[in-house]
């Protein structure tokens, strides 16, 4: 296991990531000063995003399910943990935007490579209206379940 998002795995089964790029930002307010330069006060954290690269072989790894596995978790518009193999928790995140690109096809049309982009996008712990239900998890487990029998 690379990665769990709520009840997804990243892994060679499902979606394996080559890059997984973090962006933090901090939130610093300007006060115009006359004849100085603006005073700053720090407001607190700002946006952080991660984003994961990767490009899927369906003969030899995870495939399109995998990819519909997670823009149906963003349908629900819920927040799921986001928790490293090492054991590296990074809080709740919600999917902002899930890019994929098919190149090299069969005579059927099937992909033979896909490249996705996840960007996910973090929320604060307390902001409990966002975080996935139970029925939710559920709905996932069955599907994950189905995709991966």
């Amino acid at each position: 296991m690379m990665m769990a998002y709520g009840l997804f795995v990243f892994g060679l089964s499902t979606a394996a990531y080559q890059e997984l790029q973090r962006q933090t930002d901090w939130r610093h307010q300007s006060q115009g000063r006359i004849g100085r330069r603006p005073a700053r006060q720090f407001l607190g954290p700002g946006e952080e995003t991660i984003t994961l690269t990767g490009t899927l072989l369906p003969q030899f790894t995870g495939g399109q399910q995998s990819l519909d596995q997670l823009r149906e978790m963003a349908n629900q518009g819920a927040a799921w943990p986001l928790i490293e193999g090492a054991g590296t928790y990074y809080g709740l995140y919600v999917i902002g935007s899930l890019n994929e690109r098919k190149s090299e096809f069969f005579r059927d049309g099937a992909a033979q490579q896909i490249e996705f982009d996840l960007r996910l996008e973090r929320i604060d712990e307390d902001d409990s209206a966002q975080l996935a239900s139970t029925a939710a998890m559920r709905a996932l487990a069955t599907g994950l379940a189905g995709a991966l029998a």
